[in-house]
């Protein structure tokens, strides 16, 4: 199966890379980091995102925002799964408005018309009532809304197993087995 990781400029960018490293291995990926992640990230961590995910991660194919002529920007390449996350409230607009300026957003013009999964793990709150409207519509074409919250009968005890939670979650959504949180019982 493909998948399409987008990792887009806002806080926790962190959890982008936890997605990263449990689907790297489940599925051929193919990654986008935003130019405002790896700002977002050095801001938070004063870590450079680039180094990280070169010495790190050996089985992504990971794509340059910029490059409007990667083959992900095609139908025909077969993406059939597409996440971004975190989503960032600006990459939630342009993806609403119809914008493919960004090799992100191209592919999630793509996976919209041609009606494939997005899941899209909006980061903000709280939201307006401007990104309330853009998710709204989103929704109504398809598009999982996935915020990443936790939920208490996951009985997490720490900040790792909230992440393992949200992570998971987000796993489900792309049917992708796991056992990183305590299910509902």
């Amino acid at each position: 199966m493909k998948i399409l990781l987008g990792i887009s400029g806002s806080s926790s960018v962190s959890l982008g890379l936890s997605l990263l490293e449990n689907l790297e291995k489940k599925c051929e990926l193919y990654c986008i980091i935003s130019q405002g992640a790896k700002l977002s990230f050095y801001a938070e961590t004063k870590e450079d995102l680039k180094k990280i995910c070169d010495e790190k991660f050996k089985n992504t194919h990971f794509l340059l925002d910029s490059d409007l002529s990667a083959g992900v920007a095609s139908g025909s390449f077969g993406i059939e799964k597409t996440i971004i996350a975190p989503c960032s409230i600006s990459t939630l607009a342009k993806i609403n408005a119809g914008l493919a300026d960004t090799l992100l957003t191209r592919c999630v013009a793509v996976a919209l018309k041609e009606r494939k999964k997005i899941i899209l793990g909006v980061r903000e709150m709280p939201f307006s009532t401007i990104n309330l409207e853009h998710m709204a519509k989103l929704s109504q074409m398809g598009v999982i809304i996935a915020p990443p919250i936790i939920a208490s009968y996951s009985k997490a005890k720490n900040l790792k197993e909230m992440e393992n939670f949200i992570i998971g979650k987000w796993l489900d959504l792309l049917e992708i087995s796991h056992t990183l949180y305590q299910r509902w019982e």
